[in-house]
């Protein structure tokens, strides 16, 4: 009997029943503009689309065992959220507390809090900035007399967190309220995922667990996963790039019938067809335990050119009406800019991938 997962890369029923709710959730609760007004505010983060996730689909618990509150489900169903939630650059916590939080709690195990972030009832942030790598070396804080001092920068959606989790220079991963912190914003080209320094001025914590195989296993999980983000962003740019250019008309004609243009829109979509095999793969590599290292070192070597080359081409192909404020391309841009060093730049993921094959660079 054959011990692969059916039905492979491919989507299940399940997982494509999944995706509709979470679209028809998203078209009526996270419409551009709204994304786009949010972003001009002082309250970037949408709370009540958080909670509508949260507590009408239990998205928040997918990775939470049933045990403990959660869904028990995978990081197969985990990814095609993401992607919905890509394809809407949802201004919601769900990479930064469904998934890395989570994956750092679930290697720790404080059921507690695990608990609440499965009811949605508190939202986590690991406390390392969002450009740093698996594998690579983790800012941290130091303990003075059983205290944590400290700062901490780039962390992302540190400012709706109820908790941090730290790392200490003892190598414990630490649970810090947030209210025992300062939390200071910083300059972000991606509005919908605000990042903020983190002060610690002799805050207290609890020790959860060990910091190191913690952070490994949630940085992997989050930079895994972040390829499905990825994959719906760039999804979004192609098929809306592709309506616009059949109803845009020049010299009298479809702009999209032009054949230099077919050329662009066909190489695009062979990229966007990669990058959904890779985000998949690491998805079921995750998922399964089988070659993750490998499989997130290459979705992530991939993923972001081709979020970026997308938004450059969505960009280019709306014309002047892609370069103003109100269309939300620029949204998807800014997102996927900034998602190309998240976790962890393409050339840190092509240096870890040539280790883990044994090809490393003569």
């Amino acid at each position: 009997m054959s011990t692969q997962s059916e039905p492979g890369l491919l989507y299940s029923e399940e997982e494509e029943a999944l995706r509709a709710a979470v679209r028809d959730l998203l078209t009526d609760h996270c419409d551009p503009a709204g994304v786009i007004a949010r972003t001009e505010s002082a309250a970037p983060h949408d709370v009540s689309l958080w909670k509508a996730l949260s507590d009408s689909m239990g998205l928040a618990g997918l990775l939470i065992p049933e045990e403990l509150g959660g869904q028990g489900a995978t990081h197969r169903e985990t990814a095609v959220v993401l992607e919905e939630l890509g394809r809407a650059v949802a201004p919601v916590p769900y990479l930064t507390s469904a998934v890395v939080a989570t994956e750092a709690l679930l290697a720790c195990g404080p059921d507690d809090l695990l608990t609440e972030l499965a009811s949605a009832t508190t939202v986590a942030a690991l406390a390392v900035g969002l450009h740093v790598a698996p594998g690579a070396a983790v800012p941290h804080v130091r303990i003075e007399d059983g205290l944590l001092h400290g700062e901490l920068t780039g962390v992302a959606d540190a400012a709706v967190a109820d908790v941090l989790l730290v790392p200490a220079d003892d190598g414990g991963l630490y649970a810090v309220r947030a209210a025992d912190v300062t939390v200071t914003p910083q300059v972000s080209l991606d509005l919908t995922r605000p990042v903020a320094r983190v002060t610690l001025d002799g805050a207290s914590g609890r020790r959860l667990g060990d910091a190191g195989p913690a952070v490994r296993r949630a940085l992997r999980a989050g930079a895994g996963l972040l390829a499905s983000e990825q994959l719906g962003v760039s999804d979004w740019l192609l098929t809306e790039t592709v309506r616009y250019l059949k109803e845009r008309k020049q010299f009298n004609r479809q702009v999209g019938g032009f054949q230099a243009l077919k050329h662009r829109l066909a190489r695009l979509w062979l990229e966007v067809a990669g990058l959904r095999a890779a985000a998949r793969n690491a998805a079921d590599a995750l998922a399964t335990g089988e070659d993750t290292d490998v499989a997130v070192a290459v979705a992530q070597a991939y993923a972001g050119q081709v979020a970026v080359h997308a938004a450059e081409e969505a960009l280019q192909l709306h014309g002047g009406i892609g370069m103003t404020w109100e269309h939300p391309v620029h949204l998807y841009l800014k997102r996927a800019k900034a998602d190309s060093i998240a976790y962890g730049a393409a050339g840190t993921h092509r240096a870890a991938l040539a280790e883990l094959v044994d090809l490393r660079a003569p």
